[in-house]
């Protein structure tokens, strides 16, 4: 499959959510995601207003993150959370699940959860990603979860917040974009820390991908395309 370092970058939420991170790394980390151009940027809530500042007029969006890292917060708190990330200029969320309630059962929970925060974001032509933390569940516990973020209209699912003990693997990946419906994209999160990985989740149909990593990740793409950056 032929790609080009421009599309590699168009898949990149450059991850700023490591809560030790000064506002002067933070600074840094935006200036990378403008150099290279990636999709987004995903950091703190507490850091929003400074990442919309630093990115504005960039073309990389601002990205911050709901219920994070384990998604056990009340409904409300996420709406209060969804309300303020707008207010603060976000233009995509990252939203963890609750994690309990789907593992308990008690799906319509969770669908109405998703549907009410999707719902909100979308009034404001906000984004939403889904965050299932695949490494709790089985199986057909992440087949269900990705059922239930279509039918409460999420723009995508994704498979981890990087924060657990395990994160993307291609057989979620895989497992993920074969229960949803082309309606739905696929996140991979955790784990993508160089090119030929990128590459493979790419291939798998993942439209996005969280990374670190992402100026190795992208100087790797220019070395072997011949240029520069």
């Amino acid at each position: 499959m032929e790609w080009t370092c421009e599309e590699i970058a168009g898949m990149i939420d450059h991850s700023l959510l490591k809560p030790e991170l000064t506002e002067e790394e933070i600074v840094r980390g935006c200036q990378i995601a403008k150099k290279y151009k990636t999709a987004s940027v995903c950091c703190s809530p507490a850091a929003l207003p400074l990442v919309v500042r630093e990115l504005q007029g960039s073309g990389v969006r601002p990205t911050t993150v709901i219920g994070f890292p384990h998604g056990y917060n009340r409904t409300e708190t996420k709406v209060f959370e969804t309300q303020q990330a707008i207010r603060d200029g976000a233009v995509e969320l990252d939203m963890v699940l609750n994690i309990g309630k789907l593992r308990g059962g008690d799906l319509d929970y969770v669908r109405q959860e998703i549907r009410t925060v999707v719902k909100l974001a979308h009034q404001h032509n906000v984004k939403v990603k889904v965050i299932l933390e695949n490494v709790y569940l089985t199986e057909e516990q992440k087949r269900i979860a990705c059922r239930l973020c279509e039918e409460a209209g999420a723009d995508w699912v994704k498979t981890s917040t990087g924060f657990a003990a395990g994160g993307a693997t291609m057989e979620d990946l895989r497992l993920m974009r074969a229960a949803v419906s082309n309606k739905v994209q696929v996140k991979a999160a955790g784990g993508v820390r160089n090119l030929d990985t990128a590459l493979k989740v790419r291939e798998i149909g993942c439209t996005r991908f969280g990374a670190t990593a992402t100026e190795a990740i992208l100087e790797e793409c220019v070395k072997r395309k011949g240029g520069h950056a």
